[in-house]
Formats: structure tokens, sequence, C-alpha cells
């Protein structure tokens, strides 16, 4: 077995977190909030270093004092605390969510929108170096197909019957495959990092997998 104290320690606190398997017990819940309280430690460092500093400490230090504007909508987050004033909170979330959603709906509608309708325009014969062409165009016109009849699904401006119902259903069985690939994928994910930990337990710690 390992004699590095750091894997004694990690390994440890992995069979605790596998001990919620059985039932929730102290050990896992100890687990977890070390964790909790470590992970909010390293990231108060993190902020502080790579934002608070070089954002607001500096700049007051050169004498920027509109930098004092964005620190004081900042700092009304802690009006959470005082019951009385808990709503100027709204404030800084506020302006939060106008700054983001600025920021990422260009972004957003060039990656979800923009992107999608030409992947769905796609030249068929960028499929004739994998298929023959006739697959190629089997596939272009599966993914128009896939795209207009999910969009159809959500079209709620007119009730869905005759072709629209038709195609209404058709769009849920792309939908429902979508989620399907979605879900399987994140499944995928979480078995690769049981198999990580798995393979740090008996390589690193035990030393029975060589």
């Amino acid at each position: 077995m390992s004699t590095n104290i750091w894997v004694w320690i990690a390994a440890l606190l992995s069979l605790a977190i596998f001990s919620y398997l059985y039932k929730d017990n102290p050990v896992f819940r100890f687990a977890e909030h070390l964790f909790t309280g470590l992970s909010v430690g390293y990231f108060i460092v993190l902020y502080w270093n790579n934002y608070t500093l070089p954002y607001i400490v500096t700049p007051l230090q050169n004498r920027q004092w509109l930098t004092l504007i964005p620190m004081a909508i900042g700092m009304m987050y802690l009006f959470r605390f005082i019951p009385k004033l808990n709503y100027l909170i709204l404030i800084p979330i506020a302006v939060s969510l106008g700054f983001w959603n600025g920021m990422s709906i260009p972004l957003t509608f060039e990656a979800d929108v923009l992107k999608q309708v030409q992947g769905t325009m796609v030249n068929t014969s960028m499929f004739a170096n994998i298929w023959d062409p006739r697959k190629g165009l089997m596939v272009g016109l599966l993914v128009m197909i896939g795209v207009i009849s999910t969009i159809s699904y959500f079209y709620f401006s007119r009730e869905h019957k005759g072709a629209l119902k038709v195609t209404a259903n058709i769009g849920i069985w792309f939908v429902m495959i979508g989620f399907g690939a979605t879900f399987g994928y994140t499944v995928m994910a979480r078995v690769s990092l049981l198999i990580a930990r798995m393979q740090f337990l008996f390589t690193d710690w035990i030393h029975l997998i060589k």
C-alpha cells in the first residue's frame, strides 16, 4: 500500500463519499462539509487575487475613483443580511442580469441560432468523404426534417392539428432522441469520473493494479 500521507487522505475521503451509496451517515456528511468548506476557501482566495485586487484595489490605489461605483453596487449584496433593507439586493441583481444578458445575447444568437441554421443548410458533399453522396443527401434531409419538426412542436400560436400536429409529433421524437443522447453523454461522463476514482484507489493507494 502507499506510504504517502496525502494519498491516504484522498483515499479515505473518497471512501467516505462512497459510503453514501449505503445510506446517509456522519462520515459522508463530514467529507461533504469538508469539501464545501475547502471549495469556498479556495474560491475566496481565487476571487480576491483574480478580481478584487486587479479590478478594485489597484485602480483605487491609482486614484481611479469611478471604480467606487461598481464596488458600491457589488457591496449592495450584503443588504441580504439586513432584513429591513434586503430589498436593495434587487439593484445589483438587476445590474448583473442586464449586463450579462446584453453581453451574451449576441453570442448566444450567433452560436445557437445562426450556426444551427447554417448546420441545417449544410453542404451534403461533406458527408461524401465518409459515405456515398446518396447517404450524405439522406443525412442532410434528416437534419432538415428534424429541425423543422422540432420548431413546429414549439410553435404554440396555433392549435396542433392537421399537418402541424403531424410535424409536431415527429418533432417530439427528435426532442426525445436529443434528450436521450444528452443524458447518455452525461452518464458516460459520470462513469468516467467513477472509473478514474477507482483507478486511483486500486493503483495509487493499495497498488492492486500496476
